[in-house]
């Protein structure tokens, strides 16, 4: 493993506990099925990605020194993430997201970063202490950031001087915490990878596409807007223009983690210099890959 990182993943990183049924499902649905315990977490999920097109992530994160935790960092280093920074807590137990899906599509899901959210600032000292970065001479790579940071530690990242040369990537971790991004709509900070959804959360409206999205978010400020729409068109808009693709049309069997296969795709296709439409099919074609099942967990 390299001694420098090529990007940081800051953000949650956990054990996904999800539950898939081959059966289509709705509230108080009991029906047979597997259940997985496999890593996880928006930023685990992204430099997990990221491992695959060849680059070493560095986790920021907050990890219980418990059996679990111990397990969990285990976990990350034999997939070829570098753990070195990450802040283990004596007091706080591993964070775990626990997901139930069917054939129609994600039923439930539940978050459980508590530990992260208490963590706070503490998960960002490697970017001050000279570990990865320091005062004067800040962290100028690409960062993945996800929003199961609270929100005031998310203000607090959109304006400081620590990331202020980062290439910043920003994605929401969920509808229920898309409004968290709101600082870095506001102050036109980085690149946002939201959903449908996500996007009509962030301008407290509902959009029929992902075109119209982007153009809504970056009428509030965004600098630079990634829309997806599951199956249907995905848009990249910036204020010089929008880019809008098909993806492929693929038979589903798992979603937990699309956005950020997707997100990371992305990532390491315009770290090789790909041309904007080819970035953006590149990413379209790695999310299908994962959804219909053919990229390995």
């Amino acid at each position: 493993m390299k001694d420098t990182p090529d990007i940081l993943c800051i953000g949650s990183v956990l054990w996904d506990v999800i539950g898939r049924s081959a059966s289509v499902m709705r509230q108080g649905s009991d029906v047979p099925g597997r259940i997985t315990r496999l890593p996880g977490g928006v930023a685990l999920n992204i430099a997990m990605t990221l491992t695959r097109f060849g680059l070493t992530p560095a986790l920021l994160t907050a990890i219980g020194r418990d059996a679990e935790g111990d397990e969990l960092i285990a976990a990350c280093a034999a997939r070829g993430m570098n753990t070195d920074c990450v802040y283990r807590s004596d007091d706080l137990p591993t964070d775990v997201y626990m997901a139930v899906e069917g054939a129609n599509g994600l039923i439930a899901a539940i978050a459980d970063a508590h530990s992260l959210e208490a963590a706070g600032a503490k998960i960002l000292r490697p970017l001050s202490d000279g570990r990865l970065a320091r005062t004067g001479a800040p962290w100028d790579g690409p960062v993945a950031l996800d929003g199961n940071l609270t929100l005031s530690l998310l203000s607090e990242i959109a304006r400081s001087p620590l990331l202020a040369e980062a290439d910043l990537r920003v994605a929401p971790a969920s509808p229920g915490k898309a409004e968290r991004l709101l600082p870095f709509v506001q102050s036109g900070r980085g690149t946002l990878y939201v959903n449908l959804e996500e996007a009509g959360l962030l301008c407290q409206t509902r959009f029929t596409g992902s075109r119209d999205a982007a153009a809504g978010l970056l009428a509030r400020g965004a600098s630079r807007v990634l829309v997806t729409d599951g199956g249907a068109d995905a848009t990249e808009g910036r204020p010089d223009g929008s880019l809008t693709r098909t993806p492929p049309q693929v038979l589903v069997t798992r979603v937990t983690g699309a956005g950020d296969t997707f997100m990371a795709a992305h990532i390491a296709a315009e770290r090789d210099s790909a041309a904007p439409d080819d970035a953006l099919a590149m990413a379209l074609d790695a999310a299908a890959s994962y959804v219909s099942g053919e990229t390995a967990l």
